[in-house]
């Protein structure tokens, strides 16, 4: 009971010191919804590279990957790694021209563009998708504070109490307060999945132990296990939503200037690539003591056998990790649904009180509809790579339209949208279709030859990207 009394004592300070960081931040997020949804494009580079560590690994990369790990191996580790490698290709790549078109969506650029019904096309795609991986983080979430706390939590009413501080925390205070709390949730997070793999590994009597004792469907090399093709399908996926989801978009137009935003994504991404394969030894290690525990727990379970003081802290930051993900998510899906819909559509003449307004209420409906969406979802890394295959479209619409806008016709980027999700389905619906390891190469290829094919049919080209009015030198380098 000791234990228990500790351990909730953490999580309620933990909470409290979040919420005490978003009513602090509030008055910079005041008067301005730019403010409360792009930071007022202020974020310097630890900010920036925080909030992208923080949207990244988050339940999916720390109790996902030892859930897989827990029956493949250490090479589940991989997956949060080829977060990283996205970071790193988007920061070397498309991060400065995203800056410089002086946007606040993805479906911004494709109105510009593309037209309005591209736009509407890519305003559904994205909400869909963000919502996805938003209700992934209520079911790590609750999987936390269910270990973390069995006497006071169930992984039911852990996620109730995940959507709380989740919305909560994203009413109050936007992307400064999301950004503001990556600082300490990062930083405990990292330290916390330390210390607890060195204290297991040598609780376990050393890596020459754990090698000789894990299960025989096991492996310590980071290739086997989860095999080769799907270490390259998670680059390949994570790459292209790293090009193209609003949430990762919107860190990048946040950022002060075009300078930050690159170093941001590339510094960040650096910093991710060792986490994932530390959760992969812990769900190893766990499958070799708890082989008949359920896999999404592993991770926690395994912590719960430390000093509950470092249990109690480690768990706290692994969940706040959770808190980062979702307020970065939650917060882009309700500023397209605000951004793009409800001022587009609904209300074109809304003063800046009304739009803020609106935007709070969208995170608030947004994350009730996700908490839904956690209820039915099992398997957090396979729901994952499918949701996300969506995302490859807007890499396709992006590429061309920052490289070879001479290239594209007004039309391409609608019907690219629309294969794009009809590939899903059918791969869904139709197993026969599947005749590629995954749907990702499936959504590269029938989107690039839709793109190309109606843009040479079509010949009716789009203006070039730089053409915008961008924003001024001045405060480029302000």
């Amino acid at each position: 009971m000791e234990n228990s009394l500790i351990q909730i004592l953490i999580i309620c300070a933990y909470i409290g010191v979040l919420f005490l960081i978003s009513a602090y931040v509030k008055y910079r997020s005041s008067g301005s919804v730019e403010n409360y949804v792009l930071a007022g494009r202020k974020l310097t580079t630890p900010l920036v590279m925080v909030s992208v560590v923080g949207l990244a690994v988050g339940g999916a990369s720390t109790i996902g990957v030892a859930e897989q790990a827990y029956t493949k191996g250490l090479s589940a580790g991989w997956y949060t790694a080829a977060w990283g490698i996205g970071a790193i290709v988007m920061g070397l790549t498309v991060a400065k021209r995203y800056r410089r078109m002086n946007i606040t969506t993805v479906p911004e650029l494709l109105e510009r563009y593309y037209g309005r019904n591209s736009m509407i096309a890519g305003i559904a795609c994205q909400i869909l998708v963000q919502l996805v991986i938003m209700s992934l983080q209520f079911v790590a979430g609750g999987a936390i504070l269910s270990a973390l706390l069995p006497d006071f939590f169930t992984p039911l009413t852990g996620m109730l109490i995940s959507a709380v501080v989740f919305i909560g925390i994203t009413l109050i205070g936007g992307m400064w307060s999301a950004s503001q709390s990556n600082l300490l949730n990062v930083t405990l997070q990292y330290i916390g999945i330390t210390v607890a793999s060195w204290i297991i590994v040598q609780l376990a009597g050393g890596m020459t132990n754990v090698a000789l004792h894990m299960p025989s469907i096991h492996s310590l090399d980071f290739i086997s296990g989860v095999g080769g093709m799907t270490i390259t399908t998670w680059i390949v996926v994570l790459i292209t939503v790293n090009l193209s989801l609003q949430a990762i978009i919107q860190i990048s137009l946040g950022a002060k200037d075009v300078r930050t935003a690159q170093k941001g994504f590339i510094i960040g991404g650096l910093i991710m690539l060792p986490v994932g394969f530390l959760s992969a030894l812990l769900g190893v290690i766990a499958a070799e003591m708890y082989p008949d525990i359920n896999a999404a727990t592993a991770l926690p379970r395994l912590i719960m056998t430390l000093n509950p003081w470092i249990a109690g802290i480690t768990l706290a930051s692994l969940w706040a990790a959770d808190v980062s993900t979702a307020c970065n998510l939650l917060l882009s899906a309700a500023t397209l649904y605000s951004h793009d819909i409800h001022k587009r559509f609904v209300d074109p003449s809304m003063t800046e009180r009304k739009y803020m307004k609106i935007t709070r209420l969208s995170v608030l409906a947004l994350g009730l509809l996700t908490l839904g969406f956690a209820l039915t979802i099992s398997g957090i890394i396979s729901t994952l790579m499918a949701g996300l295959s969506l995302m490859t479209a807007f890499a396709v619409i992006v590429l061309m339209t920052m490289y070879a806008p001479r290239l594209c016709s007004r039309s391409a980027a609608l019907y690219t949208l629309l294969a794009s999700i009809a590939v899903l389905v059918l791969w869904m619906l139709v197993p026969a279709v599947r005749i590629l390891p995954h749907v990702i190469y499936a959504e590269w290829i029938v989107c690039a030859l839709t793109f190309g094919g109606v843009s040479l049919i079509e010949r009716k080209p789009i203006r070039d990207y730089e053409t915008p009015v961008e924003i001024p030198a001045a405060a480029e380098e302000a």
